[in-house]
């Protein structure tokens, strides 16, 4: 079995994935959590860009290819990673995420850091911010306790971080990099994420070489603290059909 290596959100942290670990180490995999630089205790890196964020993630991944699984901003980073280094990579998990971002000087981009970062210029704490951005991000069917540890992680964010993480957000753009993965593909979507919508997931997923598509109903964008099991089983499966 190839080792599996989660990849946590903006908001995140290795914490994000305490419901996936214990299961697929159950399975007899090899499965650990990532803290990018910045989060974790882990040191940030300067610059503070997609090169030196996917360098990082290749030492973490060691010797043998990891099947990445990358939730929002760890998909952006796993897809960056087999961008830059395809023989580390041997499979991809791209969770509740997308191809791009919208471009570093759009309008759009403008908006979302103004979103996210202002109300820190305006003296707000990063568990004020949490409190405000979480609830908004849950699906019909979330797990209360899954919603309430989003809330807490993202709280315990580094304000530096959080800063630096958001820029880098915007600077991602793979879309035209979708026909040369050839590695077993899963993308995976919620029905209810209103930030990686569910439509532009399934358009992402055509554009990969036999990719699979799977829908969870009722699930938001935190995705794997939102409805655990069933993301699991939908792992799971995937594993098991590409023998992983």
């Amino acid at each position: 079995m190839s080792p599996l290596l989660f990849l946590h959100g903006v908001g995140g942290s290795s914490a994000a994935w305490d419901r996936q670990l214990p299961y697929f180490a159950a399975r007899g995999y090899r499965a650990r959590a990532w803290n990018q630089p910045g989060y974790g205790g882990a040191a940030l890196v300067e610059p503070y860009d997609l090169e030196q964020i996917a360098a990082a993630l290749v030492r973490e991944i060691g010797g043998a290819p990891a099947i990445l699984v990358g939730h929002s901003m760890g998909g952006f980073i796993a897809q960056e990673a087999y961008a830059r280094f395809p023989e580390c990579v041997r499979a991809l998990v791209l969770c509740f995420t997308s191809a791009a971002f919208g471009g570093a000087g759009s309008d759009f981009a403008r908006q979302f850091i103004a979103a996210r970062i202002d109300p820190l210029d305006a003296g707000k704490s990063m568990p004020e911010v949490a409190a405000r951005v979480i609830p908004a991000m849950r699906g019909a069917r979330s797990a209360p306790d899954g919603v309430a540890l989003a809330q807490r992680l993202m709280g315990a964010v580094p304000a530096q971080t959080y800063r630096e993480a958001v820029r880098l957000l915007t600077t991602f753009d793979r879309k035209d990099h979708l026909g040369r993965i050839h590695v077993p593909t899963l993308v995976l979507a919620g029905s209810d994420d209103r930030v990686a919508p569910a439509a532009v997931m399934e358009r992402m997923a055509r554009k990969i070489p036999g990719a699979e598509y799977v829908l969870l109903e009722g699930c938001g964008h935190l995705g794997p603290m939102d409805q655990p099991d069933p993301f699991n089983a939908a792992l799971a499966g995937f594993l098991e059909r590409r023998k992983l």
